[in-house]
């Protein structure tokens, strides 16, 4: 049986090295015969390695762009490989010469290639620039162990601030995506405490770990989970927004880059309708306030009376500091 696994292992690298190799030289690589070989892709075969036949004189593939590279293994894999030289101890007087060796290389570009793996995120964290919450002092905004916890699957856990409470939390939390939002970053992972998935903003974490324990995000879908939301705060509203803006609005609003898929129509004299459904108001609202008097609410006819009560106010506010 181990001559049988160490051979199968050759083949796969045989083939990645040199597509279209013939089951001829495969035999003669692997000092067996091709009758073996041929049984030997029946076994490959069953365990799901996409090997195909390129036809008469054309030798073996693998279909599209399969590979194996000992960086791709789950961290159980790599434990289970690391433990057969104990294995085979046993038996140490039948493992064909070069194996060790053999196992020694595999072992240490895994390493390597875990190591440079590990590398790359950190620059690509450290290449991520973040702001720091007015009420905080500067501190770490731990998104490295978080974008390695989301690649690798696994859960982290948390010390949480909810700033409307004044709470700091512990949380074990399935980090399934990092989302950027107006300059912020945004974590949507499902939450053991609360067990259901949650929106977590990355300046509130106060020490995050990343844990042995996996997760699978199942049939979790972020679009469906982000529908008819503005930017990252979910309502249960579907409030359908039609808005008019002035041609001189018109331009810009055309080239903003939404999360969300309005209807655009453009109007006589280069005035644009703004038609879109979402299910929380106050992100957009807030959105909508910078473009001023260039933008106009027309439907829900209520949100013309919530406009105008708010400009009632401010207006309120500048006319007492007049006086």
């Amino acid at each position: 049986m181990t001559d049988k696994l160490i051979r199968l292992m050759r083949i796969i690298n045989l083939v990645q090295g040199k597509p279209g190799i013939l089951a001829k030289e495969l035999a003669e690589r692997c000092e067996t015969t091709e009758r073996t070989i041929y049984r030997d892709f029946e076994t490959l075969s069953a365990m799901g390695i996409p090997m195909t036949n390129l036809g008469h004189g054309r030798g073996y593939s693998f279909i599209g762009n399969f590979s194996m590279y000992p960086m791709n293994w789950t961290e159980e894999e790599a434990l289970a490989f690391s433990m057969l030289p104990s294995v085979l101890e046993q038996v140490k007087p039948l493992v064909p010469p070069g194996f060790e060796t053999a196992y020694e290389k595999v072992m240490a570009t895994h390493r390597k290639e875990k190591s440079r793996q590990a590398d790359v995120l950190e620059q690509v964290a450290d290449i991520i620039q973040m702001g720091t919450p007015a009420y905080r002092e500067e501190g770490s905004h731990y998104l490295f162990p978080i974008i390695q916890a989301t690649l690798s699957q696994k859960t982290i856990e948390a010390a949480y601030y909810t700033q409307s409470r004044n709470e700091l939390s512990k949380r074990l939390i399935d980090p399934y995506y990092l989302v950027p939002r107006e300059n912020r970053f945004y974590v949507i992972g499902y939450c053991h405490n609360a067990q259901q998935v949650r929106t977590f903003r990355v300046s509130r974490f106060r020490s995050v770990e990343v844990t042995e324990q996996s997760f699978d995000k199942a049939d979790f879908n972020l679009r469906a989970y982000l529908r008819n939301t503005w930017s990252i705060e979910r309502g249960e509203e579907q409030i359908t927004f039609k808005i008019k803006f002035s041609a001189n609005a018109a331009r810009y609003v055309k080239e903003e880059e939404l999360f969300v898929h309005p209807k655009l129509t453009e109007l006589p004299g280069g005035e644009l309708l703004f038609q879109v459904t979402l299910n929380h108001d106050r992100e957009f609202l807030g959105w909508l306030a910078q473009y001023g008097p260039d933008a106009e609410i027309l439907e829900p006819a209520s949100y013309r009376q919530v406009m105008l009560e708010r400009l009632s106010r401010w207006r309120q506010m500048y006319e007492g500091a007049l006086l």
